[in-house]
C-alpha cells in the first residue's frame, strides 16, 4: 500500500488520537478533550524543531508520527532526530506502511541535518523491537521515566 506522508493539520487531530488509543498499552489518552490536543499540536506548531506527521493513503489516516530535532552538544554536537508516537493503524499493521513511516522520518530528519536517529519504545514490546532492528536501529541505551505531576 502506498502511503502520502505529510506534515499533520488540526484536522487531523481525531484520527492521530484513533491511532494512538489502538494500542493497549497506551495509557498516556485518558482524556476526550479534543482541545487539550489542539492546544499542544498548535505549541508545536510554534516549535519549529518538533512535529506531527500522518501518512495518509487515499482519503484516510492510516500512519503518524512526531518528530522532534535536538540540538546538542554531546557526540561532537550531533543533532538527532527524536522520533515519537509511532502508530500504523491495526488492521494495517505488517503490510510495509511502518517501514515507510521510518523511511519518512529518517529523510525528514536528515534534511534537517540530523546526524543520528533515536527513539525509544516500551520494554515490553518484543515486535517493535525487532522491527526497529530489521531497519537498522541498535539498542544501545537504557531509558528511565519519572512523572513530574
Amino acid at each position: 500500500m502506498r502511503v502520502i506522508f505529510r506534515e499533520a493539520t488540526a484536522d487531523d487531530l481525531p484520527e492521530v488520537i484513533r491511532l494512538i488509543r489502538q494500542d493497549a498499552r497506551n495509557v498516556t489518552i485518558s482524556s476526550d478533550d479534543m482541545a487539550l490536543f489542539q492546544r499542544s499540536w498548535e505549541n508545536m506548531q510554534k516549535n519549529c524543531t518538533n512535529r506531527l506527521f500522518v501518512g495518509v493513503a487515499g482519503d484516510r489516516v492510516v500512519a503518524t508520527y512526531q518528530l522532534a530535532v535536538i540540538h546538542g552538544v554531546s557526540l561532537s554536537a550531533a543533532r538527532r532526530g527524536q522520533i515519537e508516537s509511532v502508530r500504523v493503524d491495526a488492521e494495517l499493521r505488517s503490510s510495509g506502511i511502518g517501514a515507510q513511516l521510518m523511511a519518512d522520518a529518517e529523510s525528514r530528519a536528515r534534511d534537517a541535518g540530523c546526524d543520528l536517529m533515536q527513539l525509544t519504545t516500551d520494554s515490553s514490546r518484543l515486535r517493535a523491537h525487532a522491527f526497529y532492528e530489521r531497519l537498522g536501529y541498535k539498542p544501545s541505551h537504557l531509558g528511565f521515566k519519572k512523572p513530574l505531576g
